[in-house]
């Protein structure tokens, strides 16, 4: 059988391993060290915010960003519903409500006049607003341009899970550096992995500070282990953060080899009848993204189960896009509001292979699937008709 296609397999070269070892054999390899220092400066650096904590993952980073703002029992942040299960846990974790608010229907990202008509809504009703979170989806910022005004002039922080994004920009200003506080995410499969963590993004030192002494069990300044508050062991090791580090490095070029990619499907996909790159449909430009993962629509009568089980037959993994948080069960009695552009698009939509280090002839193995399995429906579909 051929080797199998990964959805977004990490790039690991001799960089990574070269300097994971080196911070091995140094002894550092508790959640402290020179490697997470660097770690961190370097991407406050990237990102053009005044500071940034290494984490043990995006979802840690989300938390203590809500704990910020003061989510607690009986408060409200709007969430949108198209994202990773972790968005709304981290509000779920801190007692608050997320009410859910739908897509832009060409993006997937949050749609800003509804996210803005949900806020006045829910206050107008007595709600207690305390933050809006906006998901930078697929490694494309969210309309902040939009978004960041209409929430200043309400007085409401804005949380930034930017966990897809790094790399990413908008209007010239970097993903992670729109809000009171970011999340990034380094899982195994984003665009920069350190195999498992996370980072949080502000330009208030006096929250990161906070922040830092919540992610380190909350221990106060005495000679023994002494604990006036509940805190949180959200720390990133120091072995972890060397692979962060060269991977840092290496990211501009990680994200070129990604672009090579999204071009190649968007060449070769258009006489596809119904198939739309998500980000290059309705007249929208990429070139800012990160093109973490390469995301398409299918026609309409076309499934994402079918797609993505005949893909699967052939050794290529690919996914359905994120199923909206208020289509899960978990979640099936929160707020939603809603147009139908979240359901339209998971109804329709395929994430597809993206790794930049892919091989040219593995992404020609994954467009010739997808139009074999795609042009069979539709032909099959032509037939009945």
């Amino acid at each position: 059988m051929t080797e199998r296609i990964h959805l977004s397999k990490p790039d690991i070269t001799a960089l990574e391993e070269e300097l994971v070892l080196a911070a091995l054999r140094s002894g550092w390899v508790a959640p402290l060290g020179p490697m997470v220092d660097q770690f961190e400066a370097e991407v406050a650096e990237r990102v053009g915010v005044a500071g940034a904590l290494a984490l043990s993952s995006g979802t840690a980073a989300l938390h203590l960003a809500l704990l910020d703002v003061g989510a607690r029992p009986g408060r409200v942040v709007l969430v949108p519903s198209m994202t990773f299960a972790a968005s709304a846990n981290a509000v779920v974790y801190t007692g608050a409500e997320p009410v859910f608010v739908d897509s832009d229907p060409h993006d997937g990202n949050v749609d800003p006049d509804l996210l803005i008509e949900a806020v006045d809504t829910v206050r107008a009703e007595g709600g207690d607003v305390c933050a809006v979170m906006t998901v930078d989806l697929f490694g494309r910022v969210a309309d902040h341009e939009a978004i960041v005004p209409a929430l200043r002039e309400r007085g409401i922080p804005l949380v930034e899970d930017a966990a897809e994004a790094l790399g990413a920009h908008r209007g010239g200003q970097a993903a992670g550096s729109f809000g009171r506080a970011a999340a990034l995410s380094f899982n195994g499969n984003k665009i920069l992995t350190t195999s498992g963590g996370g980072m949080l993004l502000s330009n208030d030192l006096d929250l990161l500070a906070r922040a830092r002494h919540l992610s380190t069990q909350a221990r106060d300044a005495a000679p023994w282990y002494e604990h006036s508050e509940i805190g949180y062991n959200y720390r990133l090791s120091n072995l972890l953060a060397a692979l962060g580090v060269a991977q840092l490095s290496r990211l501009d070029a990680m994200i070129a080899r990604r672009r090579e990619i999204r071009n190649r499907y968007a060449a070769e996909l258009p006489d596809l009848p119904g198939v739309g790159v998500m980000g290059r449909t309705a007249g929208l430009d990429d070139s800012d993204d990160n093109h973490w993962l390469t995301c398409i629509t299918l026609p309409s009568g076309v499934s994402p189960d079918d797609v993505v089980a005949e893909l699967s037959s052939e050794n290529i993994e690919a996914r359905h896009l994120w199923k909206p948080m208020h289509l899960q069960p978990v979640h099936a009695s929160r707020r939603m509001f809603r147009s139908g552009a979240s359901e339209h698009l998971f109804a329709r939509g395929v994430t597809l292979p993206s790794g930049s280090g892919l091989t040219d002839d593995e992404v020609g193995r994954v467009i010739a699937a997808l139009r074999h399995s795609v042009s069979s429906r539709l032909v099959g579909r032509s037939g009945r008709g």
